[in-house]
């Protein structure tokens, strides 16, 4: 597994290194990190399993079905977290074999956009590691998506994740890590029409340290009655 050096969030290092994963942190970023793991497939036989994978997609493109027959009719629009952009396309090729067609609403990051911006992004910056991508591998594929449906490509800023990030966890009870909170934080911002679904890609668990540093402070309390109810209410 190969993995830019301190931009992989804590908690899926963690699952990769508890399954016996041999990790190589890259002294680059993911776009770095992809083109070389691009060259050593070509080189071993080694399985590139990101959004390149075709077999991955077929896979996603499984949960269009899953909304579609869970509300009983497709949705007017799917708002979707863009980073590689595989979810998007995966998606949208769902629908598309399922007969319907709703309109994709795919939102970046505003350090990371260049799918917004139209080019490539060299040294992409935001706290949705997830999404943290100047040259999404599936680009065209996703403004095939985006133009097709008639919908819209995106982007929002940190602080507007880490809001919807935080919105979602207190108000909702659902805990995504901050790419997820994109889709959410786009649909706040900009709107849309007709029935929504928001696609949160992954579980807050896998970046607990953005977790951390947005929650409050742990309160420390020695363990006497008194000292634990005034710390309880605050006092």
């Amino acid at each position: 597994m190969i993995v830019p050096e301190g931009k992989i969030a804590t908690g899926k290092l963690a699952q990769a290194l508890m399954h016996g994963a041999r990790v190589v942190a890259l002294r680059g970023n993911f776009d770095q990190a992809l083109a070389i793991v691009r060259e050593l497939v070509e080189r071993h036989p080694i399985s590139l399993v990101n959004s390149v994978n075709d077999f991955r997609l077929e896979g996603q493109k499984t949960s269009a079905f899953e909304i579609c027959d869970a509300l009983g009719e497709p949705p007017d629009v799917l708002a979707i977290p863009v980073g590689n952009a595989g979810n998007v396309t995966a998606y949208w090729k769902g629908f598309r074999e399922y007969g319907t067609a709703p309109r994709m609403h795919g939102y970046q990051a505003d350090g990371a956009a260049p799918l917004v911006h139209g080019a490539r992004v060299e040294n992409p910056e935001t706290v949705a590691s997830a999404i943290r991508i100047g040259n999404p591998a599936r680009w065209e594929e996703a403004m095939d998506a985006v133009t097709s449906s008639r919908g819209e490509i995106r982007a929002v800023s940190d602080p507007e994740i880490l809001a919807a990030y935080g919105f979602l966890a207190e108000r909702e009870g659902v805990f995504c890590e901050p790419a997820s909170a994109a889709a959410v934080a786009g649909l706040i911002k900009y709107g849309a029409e007709g029935r929504v679904v928001c696609v949160l890609t992954g579980h807050g668990l896998k970046d607990p340290t953005t977790a951390l540093d947005q929650a409050a402070p742990v309160t420390p309390s020695e363990p006497e009655l008194e000292r634990v109810e005034r710390a309880v209410l605050g006092e």
